[in-house]
């Protein structure tokens, strides 16, 4: 190791390792909090969007509820439409908004989710067959099938989906917003074993 590299690691010393390594505290949620912040962003966001839409909070202690949320916003009526436009884009772009005006550390944003028209359900259902049908070709072709870029909730539906399917391992690749998933057919040399990877 040169100097200049051991003098990086005692001023970052946590630098290249996970919070838990690091000795950080998961972060927790507190849902008092969140739920009366969410009141009162909803409230003004649709109030200000003047969007016809009505909208049900649920706060949940059981992770399994919800695809493991905290906290559910559902939105229903006139405009619900407009909310799943272009994939759920301007759902979305207010889940997103939602998240910054509670402040939540990134590792809590699955537990506080927006939704529409069961656009999360349907959304699921959806890339599990995506899932189930790319890895089909995978094995029937031999060659590796590339997803577009999404998110990493959706690229972690898909690896879940797949872990453990014969012939077939995936991996996520590339940076930021441009992460894409990718199934590799599995071949001699690949060890069978081996885990996907995120």
């Amino acid at each position: 190791m040169n100097e200049e590299a051991g003098a990086n690691r005692k001023k970052f010393p946590g630098k290249g390792r996970s919070p838990r390594d690091r000795g950080q505290a998961e972060p927790r949620l507190d849902r008092e909090r969140a739920v009366e912040e969410l009141k009162r962003f909803i409230d003004l966001a649709v109030r200000e969007m003047n969007l016809a839409v009505e909208w049900d909070l649920s706060s949940s202690d059981d992770r399994a509820s919800s695809e493991g949320a905290d906290v559910v916003v559902t939105f229903h009526g006139a405009d619900q439409g407009l909310l799943l436009e272009r994939n759920a884009e301007l759902l979305l772009a207010f889940e997103h908004i939602a998240h910054r005006w509670l402040r939540l550390d990134p590792r809590l944003h699955d537990r506080v989710r927006l939704d529409c028209g069961d656009y999360r359900a349907n959304r699921l259902a959806e890339l599990k067959l995506s899932a189930r049908v790319a890895a089909q070709r995978v094995r029937e072709t031999g060659q590796p099938h590339r997803f577009n870029p999404m998110s990493s909730r959706e690229r972690r539906i898909i690896h879940l989906e797949l872990n453990g399917a014969p012939g077939v391992r995936t991996m996520s690749e590339g940076i930021g917003d441009r992460r894409q998933l990718v199934i590799y057919p599995v071949t001699g040399k690949d060890d069978t074993s081996q885990k996907n990877r995120r």
